[in-house]
């Protein structure tokens, strides 16, 4: 298997530990960071809607608490028949641990195919305090 598709077979696997009661909606990560650390993740909804946690923040959120800092590519998949693209919050989130957006493919997948785009295609003007240091990585 090739890098992309070892990460979509680890975001799969992520989509079956979702939970999705209300949405019925499963959703796995998995980021590959530099050095080549992977981390997955899946969605957690709650009744109070606004606390549910997307798949790709809850997979940036345990590897930076292991200390990752500079994330290299991203694999979503859906339980679904058409691929989902991350929310604003997630593009965001992703932003904040990548010093180059234009260089982070993101896979996104479904039962029905993948597509793939850059994470500056889908958030070209990210929000930033200051410039990222790659140094800080």
């Amino acid at each position: 298997m090739s890098v992309p598709e070892v990460l979509l077979e680890k975001a799969r696997l992520a989509s079956q530990n979702a939970y999705a009661p209300y949405s019925e909606f499963s959703v796995g990560a998995a980021i590959r960071w530099r050095g080549g650390h992977v981390s997955t993740g899946a969605n957690v909804e709650n009744a109070s809607y606004g606390l549910t946690l997307c798949a790709e923040r809850v997979a940036v959120v345990t590897a930076a608490s292991e200390g990752h800092r500079e994330v290299e590519e991203v694999a979503l998949w859906v339980e679904s028949d058409k691929a989902a693209s991350p929310c604003g919050a997630c593009l965001q989130v992703l932003v904040e641990f990548c010093s180059d957006p234009s260089a982070v493919r993101l896979t996104m997948a479904s039962r029905q195919g993948a597509r793939i785009e850059t994470l500056a295609d889908l958030m070209p003007q990210p929000f930033r305090l200051r410039e990222p240091d790659p140094e800080r990585a």
